[in-house]
């Protein structure tokens, strides 16, 4: 077995960053930016008004005085004129500030009687404009790569960029293996279980930014396994769910070599895990995950993730962790990584009781995955630890 640090840097060597393409603002969020976006203006473009209020020169501020109101600037709107010795522009948040103004003072510093504002005492001495390019200049760049969040969207677009340069989504065809699956729906004998492992994926993969592929359930055959790769021919990610194991009913590694795939690693000393595959698969990257539900989901937490950001164009790195207490004391760990699934309270992090790699309840009860290094002591309440948020 090898540990996770070493499957991952296996893993990450297989990995040329896809392609790209152009997309609209409203496709883009979700996606990696490969290309910088570059700011066409500054913004904002010109010294804006921060308040509602009235323009006035610095020399005319003072308690009591009084000015004469010439104009009106809003936003979208603005006042062409120049504001001079004891005049005032009314002014709303966003319009451009007119010249010869200094200031804005906030109408809640004034009095309005007709064409004549007087100014009040205790003025702020906040002068409430924004400065020209105060966010950005023209040529500023929105660098990449980058995971785009919506924030990033909302800047492109200030930017005015309407169209970005992103990684093409990876494909990923999930086959899920074993005589024993029904998918969802279907009227299982005594002897079998519904499918479910595959359903995660697809939800594990989507969040990802990946374009998951859910392939027709493969039998326990190596005719079965060989129909389900060649329909996963074109998928930049073939993941098998189960069968690559040591029984004799575990075919998928004997399957896939067959097929074509170049074996980077097998087994991980990873819990729950272990019998994890990794390859390449003609012009895909192969995976092939434990049959255990629990094992599926958390190793492609740990594995699929981080090679979809990869393939990306994100730098390859493991999954983000953070550092949080311990809210109840957690026993020493064996020989391989454990990742406890747990749940976040105001005192910190608790590792459910149970920890079978069969219990998707427990797993959906989780809101992240404490890791615990191999053997690693036992640990008491208040101690830190590496969580995974999921």
């Amino acid at each position: 077995m090898i540990p996770v640090s070493e499957a991952l840097d296996r893993l990450f060597a297989l990995v040329t960053p896809l392609d790209t393409q152009e997309v609209g603002l409203t496709a883009a969020t979700g996606r990696v930016l490969r290309t910088p976006a570059i700011a066409t203006r500054d913004q904002p473009p010109f010294a804006a008004s921060a308040m509602d209020g009235y323009a006035i020169r610095d020399a005319d501020c003072a308690p009591g005085a009084r000015l004469t109101v010439i104009g009106e600037a809003a936003a979208g709107h603005g006042y062409a004129g120049r504001v001079g010795p004891g005049e005032a522009v009314r002014i709303f948040t966003g319009a451009p500030v007119p010249a010869g103004a200094d200031r804005v003072v906030i109408q809640e510093d004034t009095t309005r009687d007709g064409d004549e504002v007087t100014l009040s005492p205790g003025i702020s001495e906040n002068r409430n404009i924004r400065a020209a390019g105060v966010d950005f200049r023209a040529g500023d760049a929105l660098s990449a790569p980058r995971l785009l969040r919506p924030a990033d969207i909302a800047l492109a677009a200030s930017m005015n960029a309407d169209r970005l340069t992103v990684s093409r989504r990876p494909e990923v065809a999930i086959i899920a293996t074993g005589d024993e699956l029904v998918a969802p729906g279907g009227a299982p004998r005594a002897d079998q279980i519904i499918a479910s492992n595959a359903y995660g994926l697809h939800g594990i993969v989507a969040q990802a930014g990946g374009a998951p592929r859910l392939l027709p359930i493969a039998g326990d055959s190596m005719a079965a396994l060989a129909q389900a790769f060649e329909l996963a021919r074109g998928a930049d990610i073939v993941v098998t769910i189960g069968g690559a194991s040591v029984g004799d009913h575990d075919l998928v590694g004997e399957a896939a070599s067959e097929a074509g795939m170049e074996r980077a690693f097998w087994k991980v000393a990873i819990r729950p895990g272990k019998p994890l595959m990794a390859g390449r698969f003609g012009d895909a990257l192969l995976l092939g995950l434990p049959g255990n539900p629990v094992s599926s989901m958390v190793c492609a937490h740990v594995f699929l993730v981080p090679l979809i950001r990869a393939l990306s164009g994100l730098p390859p790195a493991p999954a983000p962790r953070h550092r949080a207490r311990l809210a109840a004391p957690l026993a020493a760990n064996g020989p391989r990584e454990h990742y406890l699934r747990a749940a976040t309270g105001p005192d910190g992090v608790t590792a459910f009781s149970k920890q079978d790699s069969s219990l998707l309840s427990v797993l959906s009860d989780a809101d992240c995955l404490i890791v615990q290094p191999p053997h690693d002591p036992a640990r008491d309440t208040g101690d830190v630890v590496e969580v995974i948020a999921l």
